[in-house]
């Protein structure tokens, strides 16, 4: 299941940047960051994907949604240009970020390539 941040749980649960200039995700397992909009045409059709990636990497990989209407400070931080657009958070090391609807084999690339390979290396 995909679960919706606010603003003060992204602080909790992903990174607290009041608190911190340098990048240390505090979560326990990669995450990917989908920033949508409800009006988003191309994000509802991701929509379902990511509820079966969830589904699929369930205690492996969270997968949090932040609406960029109600959250603006949260997608200011991230400098949010477009949508939807995917941060995926490794456990350790530098998020990456893509912009733009991806399908559902190039989202389980990155999960394997880069989310749990990451993970599996340290």
């Amino acid at each position: 299941m995909t679960i919706k941040l606010t603003t003060e749980e992204f602080k909790k649960r992903v990174f607290d940047y009041t608190e911190n200039e340098e990048w240390k995700y505090i979560g326990p397992m990669p995450a990917i960051i989908d920033f949508y909009a409800d009006w988003c045409g191309p994000c509802k059709m991701v929509a379902p994907i990511l509820e079966d990636l969830s589904k699929q990497y369930d205690g492996k990989v969270l997968i949090y949604k932040v609406d960029t209407d109600a959250e603006e400070e949260l997608a200011g931080i991230f400098n949010i240009r477009s949508i939807p657009s995917f941060l995926f958070i490794p456990q350790d090391g530098q998020p990456m970020m893509q912009a733009g609807a991806l399908p559902k084999n190039l989202f389980e690339r990155v999960i394997e390539e880069h989310l749990l390979m990451s993970k599996a290396a340290s």
